[in-house]
Formats: C-alpha cells, structure tokens, sequence
C-alpha cells in the first residue's frame, strides 16, 4: 500500500464550508460483524455541534439491545453469543445507532503464527531494535526486527533452545509465556499480563501446535485509520480505530494490536490504546498506526481557539503563489503572521541566505537610503548575479557529494569540488546535474563526477546515496529488512541496486589512507566479477534482481546500454513524484529556516509536509523554470512570507513549521569565518589555497581550521552525504570568546580597528561604521550612548575601545544568527 500525504486543508476546507452537518452524534462503524468468539470492534463516537467535531467516545454510554448476543466493554464491542442486537450510544443528550451481527461464537478461528502471533510480539514490544530486534537479540533469544523475517522468527521461538521457549503439553511453562507475564523474571519487564487477551492468545497458539498461517490464507492488504483527519481543541481526546483489510474481503478490527507513534507529541501524543491526547499549544502531527508490515496515518491539527476574521487574511499582500499558500495554512490554525522585516534586517538576510556574505557598509547605506518600491526584488536580482553566488551554493553541495579524501585521494576530491562549482557557475539546470553524476563515466582525474563512483563503489552504497540525495526517499532500512515507517522491502533496495550493477573500474583502486591513484569508471560487461562490473543478487534468495525504479516495474534494459542512464532518465523525469519536491524542500529549508518536510530529505507518507499544497506548487513551480535553481531562489526569496519579521507576535510564537515568522538560523562555519575576516579586515589563510581565499571557497576539509571545526563543518572522515546541525555549543560561545586567531585578527596592525583608530572619525562615527559592518545597521540612540561612554573610560585608547567593540560585536548573537 502507498498512499499520498494526506492533503489536510482539503480535509479541513470541507470541515469549514458554511455547509455545516446539523448537530448529531455519529459511531464508526454504524455496522459490526463480529464472526468468532474472539472478534471485537472498537466504536468511535463523534459528536457533531456548530460545525466541529469532537470525540465523545471515553465519556459515551453504551446500551445494548440484547446484552446476551453482543457487549460493550470500554467502547469496545465483544461477542456472547449468536444473533443481531443494537447498540445506542448515548452523549451530550444525542444518541447514535450501532447495527450488530454476531455468528460463530460456538467456535473460534484458529490462531496462526503470521496472523495472530506477530502482531502480538510487534505491538508488545519483543522485536524491537532495544529487545530482542537487535543484532544479536537479548540474552541468547534473537527475533527479527520488526518482524520482517516470518520463518526466522518461527524457527526461534518452536526449534531454538531445543524447543524449551514452548512447551505444548502444558502452555502455561512456556518460557515464552512465563517470560512475558513476569512469571520468570524477564529483563523487559511484564508485557503480557497473565490472562491478558494477548496472553490467552499466545496460549491457545502454544497448545495447538504452534501452527503456521496457511499460504491459501487471506493476505493482509492494507489497514486503515479512522479518523484519517480531526480538527481537535486544546487538550481534547481523540479515539483511533484500526481496520485490517484482506484479499478475501473480509476486515478485521485491530485496534489493540496495533502500535501508534506521533511525529510532534508536544502537539498531539497518542497512547498504546490509540487515544490521541492534544497539547495546550497550536500546532499539527500525524499519528502513524502500525499493524504488521502496514501502516496508516492521520492528520490532527490544533489551532488556537479564537478565531480570527477573515479578513485579516484577505489582506495581507501576497507576491506570488507562496504567500497565498502560506496564507491558507495559517488561517487553518488561527495564527497570524508577523510584521514585514524592516530594510536592514532583510537586507542582511539576503546576503547572508543568496551569496554568503555581509554587505559592505557603503552597500548597506545605498539600500537603506534608496526609495524604489521594487528595490528588494532588484536587490535578489543583482545577488543571482553575483560570483559569491555559485561559491557559497555550491558549499552546501560538497556537503552532500564530496568524498573522504582519506579514501579517495586529493586530486579526485579536487575535481569533484571544482567540477560542482563550475556547474553552480555555469547555472546548470538541476536535472542535468543531477544526470551527470548518475551517468559519470571517465577518470577520476578528468572527470569530477565520476569521483562519485570511486567513493562509493558497492551498489548497496550507491543506492541509499541517490535515493536520499535525489528522491528524498531514505532506502536504508531496506537493506536488511522492511522498512517500519514505509512500504520499502528489501526486493525494492535490491531492484533499485541493480542498475549499479554493472559499474566497471580500471586503474588504481582504493588503498586508504593514501588513494592518490587515476580510476576510470565505465560500463563493465555484467560477468567477470566486480572489477568489471557484476549482477546483484537479492542476500535472503540469492535471485538476480532486475533494475527496478521505486513504484515502477522491472525493466528490460539493453545488454548494451547504460542502466545508469534508464535510471537517470527515470529520476529526472517530470512524472517522477519525488525529483523535483526534494529540492524544492531542500531550498526551501535553507532559506525559511526549516523544510516543509523535515529532515529534508525523508519523503514519506509517515512524515509529511507541513502544507502540501505548497510544496506541490513549489515543485510544480521548479519544473515550470526548467529546473533552475536560481529561479527557484528568486521566487522563495521574492515572498512576502520570506520578508517576514523574526519577532512574533502573540498568535505566532509557538509556531514552529509554518512560517508565520521567520526563523532563525545559525550562520554556516565557513560563512560566519568569511565574516569575522571581513569585519576585522583581516583574512584567513588556509592550506592548499592561495592567498586572500575566503572560507567558501575551500575545496578539502582537511585544511586545517579549529574555527571551522568548532562550528560545524564536516569532519574529513565522515561519510557523505553531511547534514549540517544549526545547534549552538559551549564550544562555539568559547571559541569567540578566547580564540587566539580571533584576537589577533582584531587587534592586527594591519586590521580595521588599527585603520580606525588611526582615521579621522570619531568615536560616534567608529561606533556607526562597526554596527554597519556587523549588523548591518545602524546603532540606536542608546547602544550609540554606550559605546561612545567606551571610547571616555579612563585608561582606554582609541584603538583599544575600538577592538573592545568589534570584539563584543562579533561575540553577540545577532552577529552569530541570521535574522
């Protein structure tokens, strides 16, 4: 099963439409078939009053028709015996009906280990990744986790151990039983309580044999979540209901078997029961329900309780299709945005978010002087157009591609950095770049791109890398068993492989830590091993997989063509659902503060986009502008949602997601160190670059730089792709407090305090230029007063109040954070 993020303002549009349900109270389901002395259906009451719904089903009452044919039992319908009855609900002096049928309560249906056991050893807890899921389970009993390897599992609890976990002639000395009640001491604690449902359950398996679930048994196709949406109050209760839905038709309540996660528990949490408990703040999550390998999601959205007047938002301007969305999200949960930033302030944050770099004071003063309306939208403009541009865009990429130069060797690091910078300066769309390096073939030493394939070299490698990298989708799990969160297996890690199969390698290979040699990457034949290329076999099967995309089918590819280049074709293509919102997402978060989907890139229907809608159109948008990241810059910066204010108001403040105000952001390492240089007007100097190079523009990681360390940047030896925290240390605040590079950078004969003090300005004047150059602003009266007040303290000179200044500048944190 694979369904789409759920899109939640349709959801809520539709709960909002002066159309409104006349006030009821409703039950799911309004018809219950219970077949086996063992089914049970969980109701889920809902109450209908002035257009919102509220869930009534902890505190309804329930009243069955014929209580010695059906009971409810903490809103939990149970058989008694054969026969119809109805069940009326009753709250808030509304009522709702509940048709039951009961049949087959003289026999139960025989438990089976896939069906009835699994679920029970998942939802309890054994085979997770801290029990007895991991690698080498806990105390001598090892399970798959998850349960992804059904005949693993058996063959652990019946055969292992000779047999002593179970024992049929008398269940209850099951050491599976034993354990898990607490009988025995057991190091997880009691899972199942004695006389538990899921204790008798297990019991009843052990008795009659420990059977197997028969291949002719109804396949379990999906499950799905009732409510899929709810609009909830602060701190209400919502109940959840999980439906199991067969081949044969037949569906199956299995609400108590299932496990439920939230993506913002300090929204909306949710317990083991799938009772959904919203916070005292605004805001949204989704509950994930999880029963077997299938999964279902639900949206809760929380807004304030006031609502505001529609108006407010028909006002508020909108420059392109962004606002708009930005807009229509925010009146979903009654928040308002913020105030426009204010000239210096967005100034200084296109600078900083376009080209990676402070204005000059002389540049912050045209702007802040200049009257034309349409000056920030010239300024974006004029950024684009910058050399500073396709350094600092294509740092963030080196980030993602560029290699331990440990492994692979310098001149291969080299060409890969440079062979990125040149398509960052030449604009290259994104899909072409992005075919490139699926596609690279060559040498190392002439081409950067094939630098790709000489870091990674295993199929397995290549495939979580471009599949994260590219498609947002995160195969890792997949490797070695079904994925918990998504509908991967390992059939489609090993499908997605095979187009790396035949990769072929001449030349020198990797001999770490010293890997200086030239590779050249071509198509090998398919045979011969892996130096020439060879075919990916499925670990578990060992079957010859056939290159498959994620979603599509197995594809006949000519022994004589590329599969790389199918691949390439495939993951660029505009149908592809992933290609173009990953980037857009990835973009988007570097300029808003945070993605639409966070982490940016994991895809996925248990973790979906904040507004989809926006990322639809921005994905949309990118695909419009042939895949021009620059044009994709231009409209997000372009926003009125991107000039927005930092300061948030007294409806925006505990947002986090959706951007009633902007967000801000630790500057990256290299950036910030460019800063300290251009502030103090002393420059850096870094190993294997030239005089007078800015910390952008370093092509290794390995240059040596404790600044850079200190605040971020990837340590040499770690594996790409590198996602850079924003998080601020005690390290980072000690670092500008004490560093010695930093003092001698401020008080350098050489440097700006020394040209200052030695100038004519004066101390008024001095104290401008600083602000200007750190802050992008200038002082107000008050910070003005109390620099000056410096400059006059007995014992301080010109040049000393100077570097005091710019050293206590440089150490605050609106110099630190992009605002």
């Amino acid at each position: 099963m694979r369904q789409p993020a759920f899109l939640l303002a349709v959801a809520l549009f539709a709960c909002a439409t002066p159309l409104r349900a006349a006030d009821e109270l409703s039950a799911f389901p309004s018809t219950v078939v219970l077949d086996g002395a063992d089914a049970k259906q969980q109701l889920v009451v809902t109450e209908t009053k002035n257009g919102k719904l509220a869930d009534r089903s902890a505190d309804a009452t329930y009243t069955s028709s014929a209580p010695g044919v059906a009971m409810v039992k903490a809103g939990v319908v149970v058989p008694v015996s054969d026969g119809d009855a109805v069940v009326t609900v009753t709250a808030n002096g509304r009522t709702a009906k509940v048709a039951v049928s009961v049949k087959n309560t003289t026999s139960t249906n025989p438990v089976t280990f896939e069906r009835d056991i699994q679920p029970i050893l998942t939802r309890s807890g054994c085979n997770a990744g801290a029990c007895h899921g991991k690698a080498r389970g806990q105390n001598g009993f090892q399970l798959s986790l998850l349960a992804y390897d059904n005949d693993f599992d058996f063959n652990a609890i019946t055969t292992e151990a000779r047999g002593r976990r179970i024992f049929p002639a008398n269940p209850t000395f099951s050491l599976l039983l034993r354990k898990a009640s607490g009988q025995t001491p057991h190091g997880g604690g009691k899972k199942l309580p004695e006389g538990s449902p899921e204790y008798r359950v297990l019991e009843k398996w052990v008795s009659s044999g420990t059977p197997r679930t028969p291949e002719n048994a109804p396949k379990l196709e999906k499950i799905t979540l009732f409510p899929d949406s709810r609009l909830m109050t602060f701190k209400a209760s919502q109940q959840l209901a999980v439906t199991a839905h067969y081949s044969d038709g037949t569906t199956r309540d299995v609400t108590s078997l299932s496990q439920f996660s939230s993506s913002e528990s300090v929204y909306a949490a949710v317990d083991a029961a799938g009772v959904v408990k919203a916070g005292p703040i605004p805001g949204e999550a989704t509950i994930m329900a999880r029963f077997a390998e299938k999964f279902a999601v639900s949206s809760v959205l929380i807004p304030l309780p006031t609502d505001v007047d529609a108006s407010v938002y028909e006002k508020l301007p909108r420059n392109n299709f962004i606002d708009g969305l930005v807009w229509a999200k925010l009146k979903q949960l009654n928040v308002t945005p913020s105030e426009r930033a204010p000239d210096d302030k967005f100034h200084r944050r296109a600078y900083l978010d376009v080209i990676g770099r402070l204005p000059t004071p002389d540049e912050t003063r045209a702007f802040l002087a200049g009257k034309d309306p349409q000056k920030r939208e010239k300024l974006i403009d004029a950024l684009l157009d910058r050399p500073e541009y396709a350094d600092f865009w294509a740092n963030k990429w080196t980030d993602l591609l560029r290699p331990n130069p440990y492994h692979v060797g310098m001149k291969a690091t080299y060409n890969l950095d440079q062979w990125i910078r040149k398509s960052f300066r030449a604009n290259q769309p994104y899909d072409e770049f992005v075919r490139d390096i699926i596609t690279a073939n060559g040498s190392t030493f002439t081409n950067g791109a094939a630098v790709f394939y000489r870091n990674r070299r295993e199929p397995d490698e290549l495939t979580t890398m471009v599949s994260q990298l590219f498609l947002g989708v995160r195969l890792d799990c997949a490797k070695c068993h079904h994925h918990p969160f998504e509908v991967w297996g390992q059939d489609d890690f090993y499908s997605f492989a095979a187009f790396f199969g035949r990769i072929g390698r001449k030349g020198v290979g990797i001999s770490a830590p010293i890997s200086g040699g030239e590779e050249v990457i071509h198509l090998g034949s398919g045979t011969g091993g892996k130096r020439n290329g060879s075919s990916v076999r499925h670990p578990v099967s060992g079957k010859e997989m056939t290159p498959t995309p994620l979603l599509g089918k197995p594809l006949d590819i000519d022994p004589d063509k590329d599969p790389r280049a199918v691949l390439a074709a495939w993951v660029t293509a505009p149908e592809n659902p992933y290609f173009a919102k990953v980037i857009a997402n990835r973009v988007w978060a570097d300029l808003m503060g945070r993605g639409i989907v966070d982490p940016v890139d994991d895809l996925r229907a248990t973790n979906p986009p904040s507004n989809p809608e926006l990322l639809d159109a921005l994905a949309k948008d990118f695909r419009k502008n042939k895949c021009d990241l620059k044009a994709l810059i231009r409209t997000i910066c372009l926003s009125h949602a991107y000039g927005l204010s930092t300061v948030p108001n007294d409806r925006n403040a505990a947002d986090l997601r959706n951007y009633s105000h902007h967000y801000r952001q630790r500057i990256r390492a290299e950036v910030l160190l460019d800063m300290v240089s251009d502030v103090s007007g002393v420059p850096e100097k870094f190993e294997a670059m030239p005089a007078g190079s800015r910390a952008i523009e370093v092509w290794t990681a390995r240059s040596q730089s404790v600044f850079l360390d200190s605040f971020g940047r990837p340590d040499p030896n770690q594996d790409p792709p590198c996602e850079r925290t924003s998080d601020t240390t005690v390290v980072q605040a000690l670092h500008l407090m004490n560093s010695p590079n930093l003092y001698r950078k401020v008080t350098s004969d050489e440097g700006r305090c020394a040209a200052l003090a030695k100038g004519p300005k004066t101390p008024a004047e001095i104290v401008d230029e600083l602000y200007l150059l750190a802050y992008c602003r200038t002082p107000t009266d008050t910070e003005r007063t109390a620099a000056v007040k410096r400059f006059e303290k007995k014992g301080s000179t010109k040049r000393s109040a100077t570097e005091d200044l710019m050293w206590a500048l440089i150490n605050t944190p609106e110099f630190v954070f992009n605002d």
